[in-house]
């Protein structure tokens, strides 16, 4: 089911405990093309009504994945999530995990460091809820360690299956050797690349559709954008619902879900290490009119500390 117009009217059509899995990236208030900017307590308050109609939706054993950046005003940092964080604890939501997703590429910045992580707040509606490891576990680094003492010396200390792939999710160039997971944000080379400003890519939700629900469930982002958690979702065998208030995102959405359908929708596999630069290609070596500057500093540096 997919939809547009206000959220909140969208939300309130969905039968309660209805929903396995909500997962969204909701407006920042960055002043992106798609939102008006307001101040820091009236974004919060607005999302509050949306988050407790999302708590009624969602299955007494259900989860919900809310990845935020941070908000910015003046140069001052705000972090999303541990502003939302009182919001969903205050309807006894609990917090399973705060992940961390870093990425290599992303604004720059000239007065603070630039930012190349967002977060994801996992939490879930009881303590009860859907939580399948061993879809989403990672090859061990040393699957030959074995335990040193205690009943079980001799045998092999890990899982079978892999490793838990921890709440770090780094973008590196061998993700399951390295045990981390490699998910790269959408840029302008990222196949999946559409007109949206902050759009998600489909393999950081397949993460958490195969963790956090099972076959069959339905799975919801009331800010669908483009429909990558759609497509994640029924990637998997899962139901999917979105609501998204800009027609021409919720047209590509539709779109994108067609291409997946008929097989040709170009996509980021899951798993496939991002490239790396070599130091042969023209674009990662140091341009010749940098190299006497850089010398110069380092000397500069050099003769500070002598």
């Amino acid at each position: 089911m997919l939809g547009t117009g206000d959220v909140n009217s969208f939300v309130q059509q969905i039968p309660d405990r209805s929903v396995t899995l909500v997962i969204t990236s909701p407006p920042y208030n960055l002043g992106k093309q798609y939102e008006d900017r307001v101040s820091i307590e009236h974004y919060l308050h607005e999302q509050s009504k949306l988050i407790a109609q999302l708590h009624r939706v969602l299955a007494d054993d259900g989860n919900l994945c809310w990845q935020v950046g941070n908000f910015v005003e003046n140069g001052e940092v705000y972090p999303l999530d541990v502003l939302y964080y009182p919001i969903f604890k205050a309807l006894g939501m609990k917090l399973r995990n705060r992940i961390i997703w870093k990425f290599g590429h992303g604004l720059h910045a000239s007065k603070r460091f630039s930012g190349r992580y967002e977060t994801i707040l996992w939490f879930s509606k009881t303590d009860k809820y859907v939580f399948n490891l061993d879809d989403v576990r990672v090859p061990a680094k040393y699957p030959g360690k074995r335990h040193f003492k205690g009943p079980n010396k001799g045998k092999p200390s890990g899982n079978p299956l892999g490793k838990n792939p921890s709440d770090f999710w780094e973008v590196v160039v061998q993700d399951w050797e390295d045990l981390v997971w490699d998910i790269p944000n959408v840029k302008s080379n990222h196949p999946e690349k559409t007109i949206h400003p902050c759009q998600f890519p489909i393999e950081l939700v397949e993460r958490c559709v195969l963790a956090l629900s099972n076959e069959g469930d339905w799975v919801f982002d009331p800010y669908m954008g483009v429909g990558s958690s759609l497509i994640a979702a029924v990637m998997h065998s899962r139901r999917a619902i979105g609501c998204e208030k800009e027609e021409e995102y919720a047209a590509i959405a539709r779109q994108r879900l067609a291409e997946h359908f008929n097989g040709t929708l170009r996509r980021r596999p899951l798993g496939r290490p991002v490239h790396q630069p070599t130091g042969t290609e023209k674009v990662s070596q140091i341009p010749d009119e940098w190299k006497d500057a850089r010398q110069d500093r380092l000397l500069e540096s050099k003769g500070e500390y002598e």
